[in-house]
């Protein structure tokens, strides 16, 4: 069985500050080993269920934040971003059988985390088909695109809830609960413990019961902090300006979707 395992930061049990995340910062190595913990107990519970090829893509800021030492003998690490769309799942395809995300974290435009944002800072929210978009949305209909279903979500109540309705038969483990700029966090113990268990117990159902059908279009709203930056990012193929801020790009192709996210975020 061969597993994607897509990891952040901002989503793991103990982040609730910007510079907890940030590599350059005095006490983010604390933070970067807790998030190489997560993703190492999402691995021993994926080889528990028959796992014997699982890929990890390090999706935090730098890609450079997860121990490689503390990884299992049949996991590979994608450190770095090539500048595939693909971004935060980059090097998922069809030969995966199921993907799972670690850390992950609420959409901009939610309250669910002290850390909530999509991609960068610049969006106030982005929205696919009138609802609010985390980095778990948009990157697992990347893995929808290639047949992969997502089995496996931690991170903030809000996302994990917002996640089960996305996908139903997805296994969830919430992390902790954001209340405005503060969070009530499970024991890291606790939080790795039910990593471990939950990812084994995704990996042991009918995969072709979780796959998801994508929307046969696409309607992305994005609300930019600064209308300076919304009115540069209207240039993009396709943008249209609908307001100050705000800018509209509908697609029938997901892979465009993509493709304009990771050029104007």
């Amino acid at each position: 069985m061969k597993i994607f395992i897509s990891a952040d930061m901002e989503g793991i049990t103990s982040t609730i500050r910007w510079d907890e995340c940030e590599a350059e910062k005095s006490f983010y190595s604390i933070y970067a080993e807790q998030m190489t913990k997560e993703v190492a107990a999402a691995c021993e519970g994926a080889i528990a269920a028959g796992a014997d090829e699982i890929v990890i893509k390090d999706a935090h800021d730098t890609a450079a934040n997860i121990d490689i030492t503390k990884l299992p003998e049949c996991a590979k690490l994608i450190r770095g971003w090539s500048g595939h769309p693909y971004s935060m799942v980059q090097g998922i395809n069809d030969t995966f059988d199921a993907a799972m995300f670690i850390g992950y974290h609420s959409a901009a435009g939610r309250e669910g985390n002290p850390l909530s944002h999509t991609m960068t800072s610049r969006p106030l929210y982005i929205k696919i088909n009138g609802e609010y978009a985390s980095e778990f949305t948009i990157y697992s209909y990347a893995a929808a695109c290639e047949g992969v279903p997502t089995v496996f979500l931690s991170g903030d109540k809000m996302l994990c809830e917002e996640g089960r309705k996305m996908h139903p038969c997805l296994h969830t483990v919430e992390v902790k609960e954001g209340i405005g700029s503060a969070a009530i966090c499970i024991s890291t113990t606790r939080s790795l413990k039910l990593i471990r268990e939950n990812a084994e117990k995704s990996l042991k159902q009918d995969f072709n019961k979780a796959r998801i059908s994508l929307p046969d279009r696409f309607n992305v709203e994005i609300c930019f902090k600064e209308h300076t930056y919304a009115n540069k990012m209207s240039y993009y193929p396709g943008m249209r300006k609908v307001g100050a801020n705000t800018l509209i790009f509908e697609s029938q192709d997901y892979f465009e979707v993509l493709r304009m996210i990771g050029f104007v975020l």
